[in-house]
């Protein structure tokens, strides 16, 4: 089975502050870096560290940051599928404090332009039975097109809908979706993880998780109802663990992982990225993975 993650890439910007600035307040940061980032990439890269093989389809712009980001994301994804837009590369600024929550603010107009089955051969290049893995960050008529044609033509789609659109998102094409808990009750109306995820899989959802940040992740399909412990670590930098339990967890369903067992490695991933600074610069090794994969054992089991 084949990944298509069809997303957004970007560069990030990250400081590191003691705390995060009040409205109107000037501060210095303790520390700053800048890497390839965007939750598309994120995602593709944690599933390619599972040994999955991926193939990225993503909008950049034609400035020198787009040489910069296809030169340092084509070693984690050689498949990597970039459309060239006339516009500048997408840019996000992010800002973490020292227990690790965090800001961030994205500049987002490739991604806004950016129609992947009318720019991009992607409809002609996935087969019956490869997965389609989406986010947020492309409009919501895109989303849920790509969505359709994959269902209708036998791909098991997953759905991480963040950043959460403003208007109403279609599911009833989504195989799998992924949200934190502010998205569940967002989506749903319900303050109450277990509801919430109950509440998706009635729309139409085939399964649904919802992580839950140090409680960990509530699983739901048709097998099992789970609750997953999370990693015990001390938190520095919560930006990315999102795209790491996504792209982890995808990365072992295209390998034949069970769900419950995915997740449950998902959850010891985001964990271990969670105890790290940067976002994809914190995600674990493959071999990390593949450690992970040999010492997780599954909650049902």
């Amino acid at each position: 089975m084949t990944i298509h993650v069809v997303g957004n890439v970007c560069v990030d910007t990250s400081f590191r502050l003691e705390r995060l600035p009040q409205p109107g307040e000037t501060l210095n940061a303790l520390a700053a870096s800048e890497g390839p980032g965007g939750k598309g990439a994120n995602q593709a890269a944690a599933a390619s560290r599972t040994g999955a093989d991926v193939m990225l389809w993503a909008p950049v712009g034609k400035d020198a940051a787009s040489v910069w980001i296809e030169g340092v994301i084509a070693a984690e994804i050689p498949a990597l599928w970039l459309t060239r837009l006339d516009l500048p590369c997408d840019r996000s600024v992010i800002m973490v404090d020292r227990c690790g929550e965090n800001v961030i603010v994205t500049a987002a107009a490739c991604a806004d332009a950016f129609d992947p089955l009318a720019m991009t051969a992607l409809r002609q290049t996935w087969a019956a039975g490869d997965m389609l893995l989406m986010q947020g960050n492309l409009r919501p008529a895109v989303t849920t097109a790509c969505l359709h044609a994959a269902r209708e033509a036998g791909l098991f789609t997953v759905l991480n809908p963040s950043p959460l659109p403003t208007e109403p998102l279609d599911l009833t094409a989504v195989s799998l979706i992924v949200v934190n808990r502010p998205e569940a009750e967002a989506l749903t109306g319900k303050a109450d993880p277990e509801q919430a995820v109950r509440a998706l899989v009635a729309a139409g959802v085939g399964s649904a998780i919802v992580t839950l940040g140090a409680e960990g992740a509530l699983l739901l399909d048709a097998a099992s109802a789970l609750r997953l412990p999370a990693r015990e670590v001390a938190a520095i930098d919560a930006s990315g663990a999102g795209d790491c339990f996504a792209g982890t967890l995808a990365g072992l369903l295209a390998q034949g992982a069970l769900l419950s067992t995915a997740a449950t490695i998902a959850t010891q991933a985001a964990g271990i990225a969670v105890g790290r600074s940067g976002t994809l610069a914190s995600f674990p090794t493959r071999a990390e993975i593949s450690a992970l994969t040999k010492t997780t054992k599954p909650e049902n089991e």
